[in-house]
């Protein structure tokens, strides 16, 4: 499996970041003409749109506040704990697109400051799933940018190669992912196109964990059976944390999460203990 992961990202070209780059270009350009740079007009304009997406979702309250949850970065890594015994160079490039997504995410936030919808509309008036958020962190969407950069990740390892099914497996993902950035609306936490932009933020650094990864071997160590221990640590805190959760907020995404940790871990200590007796 590792082999065909590494045979799809060697055929990627930095061609796939003209896409994104254009369609953040046109957003940016569109938000220009309305004179949406100003935070108000940047919420007045997607009013409408959010309370509409709101209150459609947000008639699903337990679907939605599952589905949101996927966008925290531990639990969706939960889900692919296994892959660092058979695909370590999945992992490699989580990493390395986790840290740019991280280094675009934070200072973004910082620099547009947008107030989020519970900050700015009546809490009334539209549904809030979760607990309230009313920073001034609204632009871009954390969640969609951690989900489009570990989907995207997935999207090109396990590219098929004939072109039906490549169609098919790209809709698949993006349409998930959209299923799940569109999430955050639902619960109330952001606007259609700090989920919207997130999205693609999130592609581009997913792609370049990618580029990074297959240029720059800052990351081989994952797939050195020495340092298993490490992740030993990491899953059991994680386990932890996730018990904690379950116990408070008793939420089905979470139960799934630790059953995918539990497995993970058994299975790389299984493959240490076997190194460790030869």
């Amino acid at each position: 499996m590792n082999t065909s992961i590494d045979n799809n990202y060697s055929r990627l070209r930095a061609l796939l970041f003209f896409l994104p780059v254009f369609l953040l270009t046109t957003i940016a350009l569109l938000l220009y003409s309305r004179d949406a740079f100003c935070v108000n007009e940047y919420i007045q304009i997607q009013k409408s749109s959010f309370l509409y997406i709101n209150h459609s979702l947000g008639q699903y309250p337990n679907l939605q506040f599952n589905l949101t949850q996927i966008g925290d970065c531990m639990i969706f890594l939960s889900f692919l704990g296994i892959l660092i015994v058979y695909a370590p160079k999945i992992w490699e490039s989580l990493i390395a697109g986790l840290l740019v997504s991280f280094l675009l995410t934070v200072p973004l936030k910082k620099i547009f400051a947008i107030p989020r919808p519970a900050a700015v509309f009546d809490n009334n008036s539209f549904v809030i799933i979760g607990k309230k958020l009313s920073g001034f962190n609204s632009f871009p969407s954390g969640h969609s940018i951690t989900v489009f950069t570990v989907l995207t990740v997935l999207l090109f390892a396990f590219m098929p190669q004939k072109l039906k099914y490549k169609i098919i497996w790209s809709l698949f993902v993006v349409i998930t992912g959209l299923i799940l950035a569109f999430s955050r609306v639902g619960v109330g936490a952001h606007y259609p196109i700090d989920v919207i932009a997130g999205s693609i933020i999130g592609y581009i650094s997913g792609l370049a964990g990618v580029f990074i990864s297959r240029e720059y071997k800052i990351w081989a160590w994952v797939n050195n059976k020495k340092y298993y221990p490490f992740f030993i640590v990491l899953f059991l805190i994680c386990c932890i944390i996730l018990f904690y959760r379950m116990i408070n907020e008793n939420l089905t995404v979470f139960y799934l999460s630790f059953i995918s940790l539990v497995i993970s871990l058994y299975k790389i200590i299984d493959v240490y203990a076997k190194k460790v007796k030869k």
